[in-house]
């Protein structure tokens, strides 16, 4: 039987669920954003109204105004968002148990084995529609398919509030002609490789030759050459949507740009500490660090290493990051946003070979002290202790904002 995958994605969604709290909002331009006395002014989400006068997502607010001076800025609420979404998976459970989530809005569900209960592609997916709309208040659109590739990229192409089938039989001619920057797997970087070497619709990408991607890209290269052929045979993976999964990061823009080495070090020990908490929590440890660095031309550079043994460890994931750091950056402009990312997790059940060159007894050491911490915050909060190079550091946002900034970034 030919599977059948569906891709819902929920529109505009944090916009959404601020028009359905507020329907006054309905008739005007909306943005929700961050912080903007902390220069977190970043828009978040905005709704079709904001889209029509340009207003994207990532930007600035004083460059949404001034494409939108009636522009209406709205902060987050992020536990709505975590209601919603739940609840939008809790519609998706009664057609099928195989759901793989992507993010708080967006679902893959695999219903092969339901069209027989519930109907088939399309009918199935307009049911589940028409279910969210009803019960939550926003809309959905659905991408139907044969692979997950292609029921993302079918949710993508009709919004809001559609379903878009893409068939075995006629893919060629339902998405050939599109920019071969569609495809899932191709970013912006790709994107522009693939242009210089002639490649820009998905059908340039299906019928260029395999081993030249390869030659050029690498594994990504027959990754993306096999999507455009419809050739994904990736399976829906249950799991748990708030549980960690091969990474967990944080990222936050400072209030000040920094200026030298100096200034990036507390940064990074400040966004450690969350991550070390849901390593904890989840029982997982970093074998991998990676940062992203955006300097105040909103330039960004990322590099990534490994660990010199698999931790958990605040400190040591920070120390790590900043040493990737200071052999990276080469400090041609200041920096406005820093990122770390603990990658390559792996069960901190695992037995690991004691390495020679490492401190084993300092290694320990930490450890105890880290979960001493984990205690005391366990108990009395995140507040209650803290390293004193963060203490009323000017260009670090408060411990509040930070952690709204957690909530709405995820891992």
């Amino acid at each position: 039987m030919e599977r059948c995958i569906l891709h819902c994605d929920m529109n505009n969604f944090y916009a959404s669920v601020e028009c359905f709290l507020n329907p006054k909002l309905n008739t005007r331009p909306i943005a929700v954003c961050g912080e903007t006395e902390d220069r977190h002014g970043i828009v978040l989400a905005k709704n079709y109204k904001a889209k029509g006068y340009g207003v994207i997502t990532g930007e600035t607010v004083w460059q949404a105004k001034r494409k939108c001076p009636g522009l209406v800025i709205v902060p987050p609420h992020y536990d709505e968002y975590v209601k919603f979404s739940k609840n939008a998976r809790e519609i998706y459970s009664r057609y099928t148990d195989m759901i793989e989530p992507m993010g708080l809005d967006e679902c893959w569900l695999d219903v092969t084995g339901s069209q027989r209960l519930f109907g088939y592609g399309d009918k199935l997916a307009y049911e589940i529609k028409e279910s969210i709309k009803k019960e939550l208040g926003v809309t959905v659109s659905v991408g139907v398919s044969f692979n997950k590739v292609f029921a993302k990229l079918g949710s993508d192409m009709k919004k809001p509030d559609a379903i878009t089938v893409i068939t075995y039989e006629c893919f060629r001619k339902q998405i050939w002609h599109l920019p071969v920057s569609d495809m899932m797997g191709v970013g912006r970087a790709t994107a522009k490789k693939l242009n210089s070497i002639g490649i820009h619709t998905i059908g340039d990408l299906a019928q260029y030759s395999c081993e030249c991607l390869i030659s050029k890209f690498g594994k990504c290269g027959e990754d993306v050459w096999r999507f455009a052929n419809g050739l994904d045979i990736s399976k829906v993976v249950t799991r748990d949507p708030e549980a960690l999964d091969k990474t967990a990061g944080h990222g936050i823009t400072t209030k000040e740009d920094l200026i030298c080495n100096e200034e990036v070090w507390p940064v990074m020990l400040e966004l450690t500490q969350n991550i070390g908490h849901r390593l904890h929590i989840y029982g997982k440890k970093a074998t991998g660090v990676a940062i992203n660095i955006r300097d105040n031309a909103l330039n960004d550079r990322q590099w990534q290493c490994r660990l010199a043994f698999p931790s958990k460890s605040p400190y040591y994931i920070a120390k790590a990051a900043f040493q990737l750091f200071e052999r990276s950056y080469g400090w041609i402009r200041p920096i406005r946003s820093v990122a770390v990312r603990a990658i390559d997790l792996i069960s901190d059940d695992i037995p690991q070979q004691i390495d020679i060159f490492s401190d084993t007894e300092a290694i320990n050491k930490r450890e105890t002290l880290d979960l001493i911490i984990e205690e005391l915050r366990k108990r009395y909060g995140m507040k209650i202790i803290r390293n004193a190079i963060l203490l009323n550091n000017p260009k670090i946002p408060t411990v509040d904002v930070l952690n709204r900034q957690i909530q709405l970034k995820g891992s």
